[in-house]
């Protein structure tokens, strides 16, 4: 799609590089794998897949300095996930690059922060939903390190404690799955945000 290359520190790369995975993964799925279910909670494939095609919608309304809908029911997407994937992604780069400075202040539901913690958010969406695709449907796929570990530094601020529960409580997160150091950075990602990262299809 963009094959940005490795070695770059800007959000906008890391997140164009972050779209570029999940847009392989989504592209090379059927809907005869739409009922696989996914490390992804009570989702499956193609819930998961529907969610990450809103995501690009929502994201890029934020990104426009709108106010993304949260609250409605995710539209069903009809016909070439890849394609409805691919024809979104970069209005949502566009609308970034078009946002300008990253450090600008923006009012969000947790607070006034800076633009770029919107972009790391975004980031550490798609590598995540990467990882639950890949898991769930035996796709091929190598996590992006660089992309999961600045997904990571996020997570550590921005997921905090009183954010997870069990689902039956009306929680998204589930409790840190315990990782070691020496584990790559992909499968800490994952486990910080409550996964597996042994789970498999």
């Amino acid at each position: 799609m963009w094959r940005v290359p490795v070695g770059s520190s800007d959000p906008l790369l890391l997140l164009a590089r972050a779209i570029d995975q999940a847009a392989d993964l989504v592209t090379q799925i059927g809907g005869q794998q739409g009922h696989l279910p996914t490390p992804c909670r009570s989702w499956d494939v193609q819930t998961l897949v529907e969610h990450m095609i809103d995501d690009l919608d929502q994201f890029t309304k934020a990104a426009a300095g709108g106010s993304p809908d949260w609250s409605g029911l995710v539209p069903p997407v009809a016909g070439d996930w890849g394609k409805a994937f691919r024809d979104r992604a970069p209005r949502l780069l566009a609308a970034w690059q078009e946002a300008g400075d990253l450090s600008a202040r923006i009012q969000l539901p947790i607070g006034d922060l800076p633009a770029a913690f919107v972009v790391d958010q975004q980031i550490a969406e798609f590598a995540v939903h990467s990882w639950d695709l890949a898991s769930a449907t035996g796709h091929g796929h190598v996590p992006d390190q660089e992309v999961s570990s600045h997904a990571l530094q996020w997570a550590r601020t921005a997921l905090l404690p009183e954010y997870r529960g069990t689902e039956r409580a009306g929680f998204v997160f589930g409790p840190e799955i315990e990782t070691s150091d020496d584990q790559p950075s992909s499968a800490r990602l994952v486990a910080f945000f409550g996964r597996d990262p042994a789970w498999h299809q």
